[in-house]
C-alpha cells in the first residue's frame, strides 16, 4: 500500500465518521448555534473552505511548486476560519452539506496528483492531508455528537 493510499484510507474513515455525526440533522438543527457561535453549517463551511485552499496547495506540490504562494499566510487560522464561515453563512445548510462532499472529492483528487514520496510523514503534502482532512474531521465529529447528545438529537 502506498503512503497516499494509507493516508486516504484514514481520511475516508474520518470523513465517514463526520458524515455519521451530521446524519439525520434537520435544516433547523444544521443552522442552530451550538459551539463558539457556530452552527453545524458553519463547521462544515469552514471545512469546505480548507478543502478548497488545500486542494490548491496539493496541486502546487504536484507541479513541483511551493504549497503556499509567497503572499499567503495561514498562520492566523481563526481569521481564515471566520472567512470560510462567512462565505457559507447565507447558503442553505443542504448546499453546504453537498459542497462538503464535493470539496472533499476535489481534495482527494488533488492529493492523487502528488507523487507518493511527497507523503512522507512531516512533509507538506502529508501535513495537508492529515491536518486539513483526517484530523480536522476527527476534531469536529465528536463535538457535533456531544452537542447532539446534550440536546437529545
Amino acid at each position: 500500500m502506498s503512503r497516499l493510499d494509507a493516508l486516504l484510507e484514514d481520511l475516508e474513515k474520518s470523513f465517514a465518521d463526520l458524515e455519521d455525526a451530521i446524519d439525520g440533522l434537520t435544516h433547523e438543527q444544521l443552522i442552530t448555534t451550538f459551539e463558539d457561535k457556530w452552527s453545524v453549517r458553519d463547521v462544515l463551511g469552514h471545512i469546505v473552505g480548507w478543502h478548497h485552499e488545500m486542494d490548491d496547495a496539493l496541486e502546487r506540490i504536484a507541479r513541483g511548486e511551493r504549497p503556499v504562494p509567497e503572499d499567503v499566510d495561514y498562520s492566523d487560522s481563526d481569521a481564515w476560519n471566520a472567512r470560510f464561515v462567512e462565505t457559507w453563512r447565507n447558503a442553505s445548510p443542504e448546499a453546504v452539506v453537498a459542497e462538503l462532499a464535493a470539496s472533499k472529492a476535489l481534495f482527494v483528487e488533488a492529493a492523487g496528483q502528488v507523487p507518493d514520496e511527497k507523503f512522507e510523514e512531516g512533509r507538506a503534502a502529508y501535513r495537508i492531508v492529515t491536518t486539513s482532512g483526517t484530523n480536522h474531521y476527527a476534531e469536529h465529529a465528536p463535538r457535533i455528537r456531544a452537542w447532539r447528545e446534550r440536546e437529545g438529537i
